[in-house]
């Protein structure tokens, strides 16, 4: 049995993910707004243990015939190196795969050494590095297969 509760994004949840994703990548805060937009076009979930807010994921689903979709787990740094990365990771992993997924990439702030530490070890390896025109730190696209 899964000691997180996952679920998907509602109404009443969109400002739990915001929380977490603002936590996590400061340099590129979202408003309750874009979520909405992305909520559209994305699949979001939110994670809690014992009712607390563990983090968030996004699945960005293969787009025009492409076998790549994009999965980013965010872990608040409270609850990380207790597993629930990995549970979340899987979870959104099998959702992308189920999409039609062959590849997986991710998404990680450069200045997030748990986020690149976590990727590394599930196989993933960079394969771009760019900066957001807002300004702040690059991002790191990894890949795996």
């Amino acid at each position: 049995m899964s000691r997180l509760r996952i679920e998907p994004v509602t109404e009443a949840t969109l400002e739990d993910w915001r929380h977490a994703h603002n936590v996590i990548i400061p340099d590129d805060p979202l408003t309750l707004d874009e979520i909405r937009e992305r909520a559209g076009r994305n699949h979001l979930e939110v994670a809690y243990a014992d009712g607390e807010l563990i983090g968030c994921s996004t699945v960005r689903p293969p787009r025009d015939g492409s076998p790549v979709a994009t999965v980013i787990v965010r872990v608040l740094p409270a609850h990380r190196r207790r597993g629930y990365g990995e549970e979340m990771y899987a979870r959104s992993a099998a959702h992308a795969r189920a999409l039609g997924a062959s590849v997986v990439e991710t998404v990680v702030l450069a200045s997030n050494t748990d986020g690149l530490r976590f990727a590394e070890s599930h196989g993933f390896t960079e394969v771009e590095r760019y900066y957001p025109p807002e300004g702040g730190g690059p991002f790191i696209t990894l890949s795996r297969s």
